[in-house]
């Protein structure tokens, strides 16, 4: 079909084809304020946004057992437990490559910037605003 002679009976049995946007690079981006709407959605699955939550919530915790008992191990489950509950959230239930493979320093960023976004839902949820 000519995209460019489509009629008004075109849109009637679906229109002309649309022409997919390229996926966004997210290297492009030269701010972490410009950073952090796409990181969102890269993260519009539930499951993988609650996946997140629980790694980063495990990360801490490890972090806690790092500094309580000085032993460097906790550093590495705290690692694993963060990228691991990330990337099943973004393979098995997003269906994308983790942004942290291209921008590292901001994907890092927007992890905690959304744990921080999510625990503020919660507190809202709570007091009923």
């Amino acid at each position: 079909m000519d995209t460019m002679n489509a009629t008004p009976s075109d849109a009637v049995q679906g229109g002309p084809p649309t022409i997919p946007t390229p996926p966004t690079d997210p290297r492009s981006f030269d701010s972490f304020a410009s950073f952090y709407p796409f990181y969102l959605g890269e993260h519009r699955n539930p499951t993988c946004r609650r996946l997140h939550f629980v790694g980063s919530s495990l990360t801490l915790l490890c972090l806690a057992a790092l500094v309580a008992t000085r032993n460097p191990w906790w550093l590495l489950a705290g690692l694993l437990c963060g990228y691991g509950f990330a990337w099943i959230g973004h393979f098995g239930f997003e269906k994308n490559k983790p942004a942290s493979f291209k921008r590292p320093l901001y994907s890092f960023m927007g992890d905690w910037m959304m744990y921080r976004d999510m625990w503020v839902q919660a507190f809202k949820r709570l007091k009923g605003t």
